[in-house]
């Protein structure tokens, strides 16, 4: 479907449908005027007209239900309401017809305004001018069939009287159509607003990153490039620290650059790929290693992983083992990676000596957590009293329905 196409399509949802909460009162309070006015009309046109009782009771069914039908069947609301106004009238004798209002007694002209006024509020002005002039019509029908009969002063006052519901019908739904598309319109105006403070926000963050944070770790990489030039008689192994921390400052600039690259995104998915995944972690732990920690590594995932899972994987470890350096300095580590059909599993466990080893609800934390959750797996992190080791384990499928491929 093309979107002109899409677009006419939901505009006449709009205008025909009404909301499920407003058609159940519609519906109750039709079925209501529906009981009443049944069990008005079929008395008084079988007393007062001389009707026959069972054909009464059918035409003034057809009659007091076609409001109700045309909530849901217009055409047929249409038809059951013209035939019983062409029937009604042919019903009675000249007798009773001159002493009581003909064509259109009381209750009828009340089930005319009804099903007018229904079908104009519901559907529209054509369908409810269409359904006034074959309402009108059939009394005009019955009068020329029955000339003998005086039935101008009623006509006039029927057709005025259900001219001027259909004209305030006609208001009242416009009205009402006009004030929910003002609804959709300020929510629309909300959600952009909101759109555009968060870009905003973005904006800022990724401003202060590169004004502050970035530029500081360019220092660190030059100072700490440049320390051997420096510093004289500097020790191998403290030129070869120097060269680590370089590094790790490079790798940092290069996912800051990536960050800025999300952050400064309006439509929230960087046209990056992600560069990190399992493959990479040995050399993370290798890395970790030349810090000072002894990192154990068992890695036993292979196959196709999507790359978010992957990302997430990484990302997820790198902070378990930043929190076990932070916290524990100098505790072994184990990284364990496994995979089954459908999930991949990492748990990377360190002892702790301290009674709390880390900050509860920390960013670290939480951040692991709601990768794991985005992807439809689980991250829990938790330490243990009996064995006093913290454990980090996080379960994600292979393949998630949720892709996060701009995610830094």
């Amino acid at each position: 479907m093309t979107p002109m196409k899409a677009t006419k399509s939901e505009h006449r949802r709009q205008r025909n449908a009404l909301p499920r909460d407003r058609t159940f009162v519609l519906t109750v309070i039709l079925s209501v005027i529906a009981v009443i006015l049944y069990t008005v009309l079929v008395p008084v046109h079988a007393a007062i007209y001389g009707a026959p009782v069972a054909v009464t009771m059918a035409l003034a069914l057809a009659a007091v239900g076609a409001p109700l039908i045309s909530l849901w069947y217009p055409n047929l609301a249409l038809l059951l309401f013209t035939v019983s106004a062409v029937l009604f009238p042919l019903m009675v004798s000249r007798e009773a017809s001159v002493s009581a209002p003909w064509p259109w007694s009381v209750p009828m002209l009340i089930a005319f305004v009804v099903v007018v006024a229904t079908v104009t509020f519901r559907r529209g002005w054509r369908p409810g001018l269409i359904q006034f002039a074959l309402g009108s019509a059939a009394g005009v029908i019955a009068a020329i069939m029955q000339p003998s009969i005086p039935s101008g002063t009623s006509l006039i006052v029927t057709t005025s009287i259900v001219a001027g519901i259909y004209l305030i019908a006609l208001l009242l739904a416009g009205r009402l159509r006009l004030g929910e598309e003002l609804t959709r319109e300020r929510a629309n105006t909300a959600q952009e607003q909101s759109r555009r403070e968060l870009v905003e926000e973005r904006t800022r963050i990724a401003r202060e990153l590169h004004d502050v944070v970035a530029h500081s770790m360019s220092l660190i990489q030059v100072q700490a490039s440049t320390a051997r030039y420096r510093v004289p008689d500097l020790a191998p192994d403290a030129a070869s620290e120097f060269d680590d921390i370089a590094a790790s400052a490079r790798g940092a600039l290069t996912e800051m650059r990536r960050i800025l690259g999300v952050l400064r995104t309006e439509d929230q998915a960087a046209e990056l790929a992600p560069q990190f995944g399992i493959d990479e972690i040995p050399t993370l732990v290798e890395a970790t290693r030349r810090a000072g920690a002894a990192v154990s590594l068992s890695h036993a995932v292979s196959g196709d992983i999507s790359t978010a899972t992957q990302l997430a994987i990484y990302r997820i470890t790198q902070e378990a083992l930043s929190n076990a350096l932070r916290h524990s300095p100098g505790a072994p580590i184990s990284v364990s990676l496994s995979a089954d059909d459908t999930d991949v599993t990492l748990v990377v466990r360190n002892p702790y000596d301290a009674e709390t080893p880390g900050t509860p609800g920390g960013h670290g934390l939480r951040g692991m957590h709601e990768r794991a959750t985005l992807l439809g797996g689980s991250c829990v992190a938790a330490g243990s009293d009996i064995d006093r080791f913290w454990t980090v384990t996080a379960r994600m499928p292979r393949h998630p329905n949720v892709s996060l491929e701009g995610t830094p």
